[in-house]
């Protein structure tokens, strides 16, 4: 498979999404409060539109999500592997969708000084982070996958 298109791993099941590690000079990351679970955090990402490369979709919903784009950002990398996690039952539609797989892609902060704008609908606010304290506090199933990709950021 090439790298940075949708493989083997989304299907029916299987929601195909992009997630976007913003970090700072400090290795800082930029999380962002959910808008719908207060004191929830995470990272943008969203799905892939049909024919839509991955890295596309990750600069597509890193703006929509926060307001950023290429003059505040840069794209400098992508994580070698899909991520997969499974839905909690409460969330699965219809038994039909179990989860996502997700190809994750890292962007350096051109200055310190990058302010994003979160969209309100998805997003409410924003903070500079230790990678450690997001994995905290993401929602309990997609721990292990913001542990595993932002073990290495």
């Amino acid at each position: 498979m090439r790298p940075g298109t949708v493989g083997p791993v989304a299907s029916a099941n299987f929601r195909a999404g992009v997630v976007a590690v913003v970090r700072n000079s400090d290795g800082l990351v930029l999380a962002f409060e959910r808008s719908d679970v207060p004191d929830q955090w995470q990272l943008p990402q969203g799905g892939i539109e049909p024919g839509e490369a991955p890295g596309a979709a990750a600069w597509r919903e890193l703006g929509e999500e926060t307001g950023l784009g290429a003059d505040e950002v840069e794209l400098v990398g992508e994580h070698p592997e899909w991520t997969v996690y499974l839905w909690p039952s409460e969330v699965r539609r219809n038994g039909k969708r179990l989860g996502q797989a997700q190809r994750w892609f890292m962007f350096d902060a051109r200055d310190d000084e990058v302010v994003p704008r979160p969209d309100g609908v998805e997003f409410v606010s924003w903070r500079w982070v230790e990678a450690e304290w997001l994995v905290g506090q993401v929602v309990g199933f997609r721990r292990d996958v913001y542990a595993r990709v932002l073990g290495g950021v």
